[in-house]
C-alpha cells in the first residue's frame, strides 16, 4: 500500500482527491491537512509514502513546507500538484526536493500513475512544466564551465555532458547526430548511458534530477 497525505487548501477539491484516490486497492489517504504548518506536522507524525500537496498554501507557503518535510523524512517523496505552471515556482519547487510536479488539468488516470511513479523512485514532470525545466536548464548550461564540472562529478564523459546539454537545449537525437558528427544510434546509446548513471528513464526526467541534485544551479 502506498500511503498518501493531501496536502490541499480548498476542501472541496481535498475531498474530490481523496474520493478519487480511495478507489485504488493500493493507495490508502492517511491523512489530509489545510495549510503548510499542518503537513509539515502530520510528516513527521505519520510518515506517509507520498505526500500530494499544492504549492499555494496558508500559514505556510509550499515550497517551504517542501523543504522542512525533507528535512525530517529525506525518504519521503513529495508530488506538487498545482495549478501554476510559473517556471521560478517549478524550478523552486524542484529545488526544494520534490519528486514531481504535474497540473490540475491532469487525468485521473495519470495522477494515479504519477503517485505510483514517484513512490517507486522516479521523477514525474507534467510535459508543459518539463518544457520550462528544459529551456531553464538550457540558459544555466550556457558559458558554465562550474556546472559542467558538477555532470563530471557524477561519472558524466565529456560527450555525455554535451548531449545532456544539447537535449536541455531541445536538440533531437538527429540533430544532435548532425551537430556532432556520429549516428543517431550513438546519440542513443549516450543518452541511455546518461540515463542510466544518473538514474532516470527519460529526458524529462534527467533534467528534473540534475535540479533536484544540484547538478546545476
Amino acid at each position: 500500500m502506498i500511503s498518501i497525505l493531501l496536502v490541499e487548501d480548498q476542501v472541496l477539491v481535498r475531498s474530490g482527491l481523496k474520493i478519487l484516490l480511495d478507489q485504488e486497492p493500493d493507495i490508502n489517504v492517511v491523512a489530509e491537512a489545510g495549510d503548510g504548518e499542518e503537513a509539515v506536522r502530520l510528516c513527521a507524525d505519520l510518515k506517509p509514502d507520498v505526500v500530494l500537496m499544492d504549492i499555494r498554501l496558508p500559514k505556510l507557503d509550499g515550497i517551504e513546507a517542501i523543504k522542512r518535510i525533507k528535512e525530517g523524512n529525506g525518504h519521503l517523496e513529495v508530488l506538487v500538484l498545482s495549478a501554476f505552471d510559473d517556471d521560478e515556482v517549478v524550478f523552486q519547487a524542484i529545488q526544494a526536493g520534490a519528486s514531481g510536479y504535474i497540473l490540475k488539468d491532469i487525468t485521473p488516470e495519470n495522477l494515479v500513475r504519477a503517485i505510483r511513479a514517484v513512490r517507486a523512485g522516479m521523477s514525474t514532470v507534467h510535459p508543459g512544466v518539463a518544457r520550462k525545466l528544459l529551456d531553464r536548464i538550457s540558459l544555466m548550461s550556457r558559458g558554465r564551465p562550474n556546472g559542467q564540472a558538477r555532470f563530471h562529478s557524477h561519472g558524466l564523459t565529456d560527450r555525455e555532458v554535451e548531449i545532456l546539454v544539447g537535449i536541455a537545449n531541445g536538440a533531437s537525437s538527429r540533430e544532435l547526430a548532425t551537430r556532432l558528427f556520429v549516428s543517431e544510434s550513438t546519440v542513443k546509446s549516450h543518452l541511455r548511458a546518461i540515463y542510466r548513471k544518473i538514474g532516470v528513464r527519460d529526458r524529462s526526467q534527467a533534467v528534473a534530477h540534475a535540479i533536484r541534485k544540484g547538478l546545476v544551479r
